[in-house]
C-alpha cells in the first residue's frame, strides 16, 4: 500500500508541475526552474557520492564544461542549442575517461580534493583562453526567439524534463546489476574486487553518468542566462549547495536529492523574502535542525513513518550522546 501511495503522490505532483506554467506567475516559474536545475545537480552527485561513496566535491567542473561548450559553439560556430548540448555531453564523457582512471584511484577526502583541483585548474584554463572563451569578460549567448512568457515556459520544461530523466536514470541504476556493484564498492571496495567486480570500470561509468547529467544542466543554464563567465559556472558554491540538497534528501535514494532541492530552495526563497537581514543565519539554523533530527535525510525519515515523539527522541539521543562524549573527554 505504501508503494502505491508513493506512486500516486509522485504522479499527482508530476501532473501539477506540468500545469504550473499556466497557473502561477513568471516569478514562481523562475524559482521552480532553478529548483529543477539544482535537483539535477544533486541527483548527479547522488550517483557518484551516494551510490558509489566517492564525494566528488568538484563535480561543478562538468557544469562549467557544459556551459562553455554550449556558449562557444553557439557564439563562435552558430550551432543550434541541442547540437551544442550533444557536444557538451561528449566533452564531459571524454573528460571522465581522461581523468577518471587516475583520479578514482584516490579515496575519501583525497578524491574530493583531487576533484576540487580539477575544477580550479579547468577554470584557470578557461579564464586564460580569452580569445575563445572571453576570459574574465565572459561570453554572451544569443537570446532565444520568442516573447518572455514562451521563453520562461521553454526553460521550465527543459529543466523539468531533464530532472525527470535524472530520476529515471537513478531509478534504473538502483534496480540494476550496475547499481548493486556500485553499492558494494561503497560498502567495501576491497571485498568487491575480491568478488570479481571491476571496480575501476563501475566507478568510471558512475562518474561518467554523473558528469553527463551535470553537463546537460550547465548547457541549459548557459542558454537560459544567455551570459556565462568562469567565476559563475565553475563556482564551488554550486557544488556545496548541491551536496547539501543531496544529503538532506537522503543519500543513495531515488527521490532524496529532488526533495532536498525543493526544501532548500523553498526555504531559501521564503527566508530571503521575509527575513532579508537574517536570511543566511535562518537557513543555516533550519539545515542544522534537519541534520540533527533527520540524519539519514527526509526520505529515510518518511519511510520509517513520521511520528513527532520519535522525532523528539532522535534529537534527545543526539544531544545526550554528545553530552556523554564531552563528559568522557
Amino acid at each position: 500500500m505504501k508503494k502505491i501511495a508513493t506512486v500516486l503522490i509522485c504522479v499527482a505532483v508530476g501532473v501539477f508541475l506540468v500545469w504550473c506554467p499556466y497557473l502561477v506567475s513568471f516569478y514562481w516559474l523562475r524559482i521552480l526552474t532553478n529548483i529543477f536545475m539544482f535537483a539535477i545537480l544533486a541527483q548527479a552527485i547522488n550517483i557518484i557520492a551516494g551510490y558509489v561513496g566517492y564525494p566528488a566535491f568538484g563535480n561543478v567542473v562538468f557544469f562549467g564544461l557544459g556551459a562553455y561548450s554550449t556558449g562557444i559553439l553557439m557564439v563562435k560556430f552558430q550551432t543550434t542549442f541541442f547540437t551544442s548540448v550533444l557536444v557538451g555531453i561528449a566533452i564531459c564523457v571524454l573528460f571522465t575517461l581522461l581523468f577518471g582512471v587516475p583520479v578514482l584511484r584516490l579515496k575519501g577526502h583525497y578524491f574530493a580534493i583531487a576533484t576540487l583541483g580539477l575544477n580550479e585548474a579547468t577554470r584557470a584554463i578557461v579564464d586564460n583562453l580569452s580569445g575563445l572563451t572571453g576570459g574574465g569578460m565572459g561570453l554572451s549567448l544569443p537570446l532565444r526567439a520568442g516573447d518572455i512568457g514562451a521563453n520562461t515556459r521553454y526553460f521550465y520544461f527543459l529543466f523539468y524534463g531533464t530532472m525527470l530523466l535524472s530520476i529515471l536514470v537513478t531509478y534504473l541504476l538502483s534496480r540494476s546489476r550496475f547499481g548493486y556493484a556500485c553499492r558494494s564498492i561503497r560498502s567495501d571496495e576491497e571485498a568487491a574486487e575480491g568478488m570479481g567486480i571491476n571496480t575501476t570500470k563501475y566507478k568510471t561509468l558512475a562518474w561518467m553518468i554523473s558528469a553527463v547529467l551535470t553537463g546537460i544542466a550547465g548547457s541549459g543554464y548557459a542558454y537560459w542566462m544567455s551570459y556565462i563567465e568562469p567565476g559563475v559556472v565553475f563556482d564551488m558554491t554550486i557544488a556545496i549547495k548541491s551536496f547539501v540538497m543531496f544529503l538532506l534528501g537522503g543519500a543513495a535514494t531515488v527521490l532524496g536529492p529532488i526533495v532536498g532541492a525543493f526544501f532548500v530552495e523553498a526555504v531559501s526563497t521564503l527566508t530571503w523574502s521575509h527575513l532579508l537581514n537574517y536570511h543566511t543565519g535562518t537557513l543555516g539554523a533550519i539545515i542544522i535542525l534537519v541534520v540533527i533530527f533527520m540524519p539519514q535525510g527526509f526520505i529515510s525519515f518518511i519511510q520509517q513513518g513520521f511520528s513527532f515523539s520519535t522525532f523528539v527522541k532522535k534529537g534527545k539521543k543526539k544531544f545526550s550522546g554528545r553530552e556523554k562524549r564531552i563528559e568522557m573527554a
